[in-house]
């Protein structure tokens, strides 16, 4: 699971917008690219799940990025989203 700030919470599950690195605080169990994960308020709340762009190790390092320094991170330029709102459900 993804643990999001508050503003991403707002961001994801009140607009329906895609998650982005910066929005995450922690990154919780194993997944890989294309697997369905939850995202969950500070409190533990779930608010959204979706379809992840990267590994469980990958969203670990971008945790609290910027979209712009994905390449830097990962050493390839991936998705700016972690999750894209078209692979994203609110919770």
């Amino acid at each position: 699971k993804l643990v999001l700030d508050d503003g991403a919470v707002k961001s994801v599950s009140d607009q329906g917008r895609s998650l982005l690195p910066i929005g995450v605080v922690s990154v919780w169990g194993e997944f890989q690219r294309g697997d369905l994960v939850s995202c969950v308020d500070s409190a533990g709340r779930e608010r959204a799940r979706g379809l992840i762009n990267y590994s469980c190790e990958e969203a670990r390092a971008l945790a609290g990025k910027g979209s712009a320094d994905i390449e830097s991170v990962l050493g390839y330029r991936g998705e700016e989203e972690l999750i894209h709102r078209d692979n994203l459900v609110g919770g």
